[in-house]
């Protein structure tokens, strides 16, 4: 199996930059630093910069090989202001390196750089010292050669120059114009001989300052060795190449904002892949992007991915009879075979679409990556005669992945998908908080491809395809010894559940109540509770009592009736937003209270019932409060029919929310009778 993304990785803080550069960055000369060059900084408006991309250069273009073809050799100067301490970060770098274990493996030819500082007036420069460079595994496919610029302080500038050469051309290096710090040049200039055709795919911003395609005459010199007995053999290929420059100036620096499921798919960059290989217009097309048909075909029969499952499997026989005895259908066939592996295998790796080892030995060990879970609930599915496939698709925090083209490596996990009849179900037995026919939310990225050889179809997950209820009901009483005590129960939806049940396992109950507690300043929290803590299929249900405290002191009580807001605090306060809005799932929150008047009280004043739509019908709040002589009734019901919105809705969104967080935040008045 091949997979493969060239690219490098730099850890940041949030920047922001506005306004052009003075200096001429187009002529710059990496390698030569003047002490002018040191007063480079932000405007006024962006004194919050702790890092300054200068200039960044990338080149990619092919070179005649040893191995009979072709070559890529990707060259990437930077320049870098340090500013202050806080922009350290950018100075760590991670190349990734691509490796198919088959001989096909990028390596870096040279690497160089250094660090510059104003010491006395004069310049000083600190060379990277080869040694402080090491390369580590970090996947099946992929090495990373990981070093930090040497001398860092506020105000050095560093240069970086790498070269990466490999022999896989399926995917040209992809160019990121957008990073974590603001950049005042970007340029990437790509030279591609005719012979090869790719599909360019550009993401986030595509206005570019320049975009220039110009047509050149290429040579190039191809040798591939005969071996000890064959003579070698030398050829020199002359064609027109095409050569593109694209420039983009004052980028401002990628700033990440709440609810949205990964900053990267707005990340400005362009990427190519295979289309075909084609010597002339007259000549057959040669090693072109498969069909996704045939990417099933090949994955299937891949001993890292599928190729266990056409196989007998004879020694889950027993088992998985024992484990489905006495299902009265097939779905509760399924649900026992879930609940086994989910209940009783453990998930080393929730990132993986492959097997590392044979779905045999993750059965012994009982342990594997999410991949080889789900790979043998499918096989054991199919053992049954349940018919099963494997599912790959991209989480939430990996982006977005291509719909139409088979582009494996932008996917990075595997569910199983299981068919009755119509009926379809989405299994994921990688965690313990899983519910039967639920995904964790961070599968929910808009959708999954079935791998099938006969039908490898897409399946729909969308944020908007799930919803996330739940329900609290309180109660106030006076008690017989005329004491007003309350109690709380909170029935969770599917993903708090799953969070709520996760942090328990890593924490405890005991400290679960406490983060509860601390959210009551005026009562004390007792008898508290879960109700199905331990059965994922079913919600999770809260439960606690309210006892306030110095009621009977006080002439004049203060009380918002709504314990557990929807929100404490406008999630969208940023007054603009450069991206859509992306929530996990639509959401129905309903909150129900009853409560007796505090003995010895009245009411003084009382909030007013509202109603507020959102978008006429794809959302409303409502807040509904009724005083009758001894009690007081309050509905409060949030709702919204779709998850995500664009960014021309936000400022409407913004407001809803706030009014949202006002309204839920007025206090009923008591004042005591005398």
């Amino acid at each position: 199996m091949i997979i493969k993304k060239l690219g490098f990785i730099c850890f940041a803080s949030i920047v922001s930059i506005s306004g052009v550069f003075g200096q001429d960055l187009q002529n710059l000369k990496f390698g030569k630093i003047s002490v002018a060059d040191f007063a480079v900084s932000s405007l006024s408006s962006d004194t919050g910069a702790s890092a300054i991309i200068i200039k960044d250069y990338g080149k990619t273009e092919f070179t005649g090989s040893s191995h009979g073809f072709f070559d890529i050799v990707f060259t990437r100067n930077i320049r870098v202001k340090i500013v202050n301490n806080n922009g350290f970060g950018i100075a760590e770098y991670k190349i990734l390196l691509f490796n198919n274990r088959k001989g096909v493996a990028e390596k870096i030819t040279e690497l160089k750089g250094s660090t510059y500082n104003m010491v006395n007036g004069s310049i000083q420069e600190t060379k990277l010292d080869p040694k402080t460079v090491f390369e580590e595994k970090v996947s099946r496919n992929h090495n990373q050669a990981k070093f930090t610029m040497p001398a860092l302080k506020a105000g050095s500038i560093y240069e970086l120059s790498y070269t990466v050469k490999s022999n896989y051309f399926f995917d040209p290096p992809t160019w990121n114009f957008q990073h974590e710090y603001p950049c005042l040049w970007s340029e990437y200039e790509v030279t591609i001989p005719s012979m090869f055709h790719y599909l360019t795919k550009t993401r986030g911003d595509d206005h570019f300052d320049v975009k220039k395609t110009e047509s050149t005459e290429q040579h190039y010199f191809v040798h591939e060795s005969g071996g000890a007995i064959e003579t070698d053999n030398y050829m020199s290929v002359s064609c027109t190449s095409f050569r593109t420059r694209w420039i983009k100036k004052n980028v401002p620096a990628l700033k990440p904002q709440p609810y949205i499921s990964t900053i990267e798919n707005y990340l400005s960059n362009i990427s190519f892949e295979l289309s075909f290989f084609q010597q002339n217009e007259t000549d057959e097309k040669q090693l072109e992007m498969p069909t996704w048909d045939v990417q099933s075909r090949v994955l299937l029969n891949s001993n890292d991915f599928g190729i266990e499952l056409s196989q007998d499997n004879y020694w889950m026989d027993e088992d998985v009879k024992n484990v489905a005895d006495g299902a009265l259908n097939s779905e509760e066939e399924i649900r026992k075979i879930y609940d086994f592996v989910r209940d009783n295998f453990l998930c080393t790796d929730y990132s993986s679409m492959y097997v590392e080892t044979s779905l045999r030995d993750v059965y012994k060990k009982r342990a594997g990556n999410v991949a080889e879970l789900n790979l043998l609930l499918v096989a054991m599915l199919r053992h049954r005669h349940i018919l099963a496939d494997p599912a790959i698709l991209s989480t939430r925090d990996n982006g977005v992945a291509s719909k139409d083209y088979p582009l494996l490596y932008e996917y990075n996990y595997l569910i199983c998908v299981a068919h009755v009849g119509s009926a379809i179900y989405k299994l994921d037995a990688s965690s313990p908080f899983n519910s039967f026919n639920k995904l964790p939310v961070n599968c929910y990225n808009w959708g999954a491809r079935i791998i099938n050889e006969q039908h490898p179809d897409y399946l729909m997950i969308s944020p908007d395809s799930v919803s996330e209820a739940r329900t609290t009901n309180a109660m106030f009483i006076n008690d017989d010894k005329g004491n007003f005590t309350g109690s709380i129960t909170t029935i969770y939806g599917n993903e708090q559940s799953a969070d709520i049940r996760s942090t328990v396992k890593k924490t405890s109950s005991k400290e679960f109540f406490k983060t509860i507690q601390t959210s009551y300043t005026d009562m004390n929290v007792s008898n508290e509770g879960f109700d199905s803590l331990n059965r994922p299929d079913h919600p999770l249900i809260l439960h606690y009592d309210l006892d306030p405290k110095n009621m009977k002191s006080s002439d004049i009580l203060y009380f918002n009736p709504v314990l557990g807001p929807s929100f404490e605090t406008n999630p969208f306060a940023v007054a603009e937003r450069m991206y859509p809005v992306e929530m996990s799932s639509k959401m129905d929150y309903l909150y129900l209270l009853t409560m007796e008047i505090p003995k010895g009280f009245q009411v003084d004043e009382l909030p007013k019932s509202v109603r507020v739509k959102f978008n006429e019908n794809e959302g409303f709040f409502e807040y509904l409060i009724q005083k009758n002589p001894d009690n007081i009734q309050m509905k409060v019901h949030l709702k919204f029919n779709r998850a995500t919105f664009p960014t021309e809705e936000y400022a409407n969104l913004r407001e809803f929310f706030a009014f949202v967080v006002k309204k839920e935040s007025e206090q009923i008045v008591f004042k005591k009778i005398k």
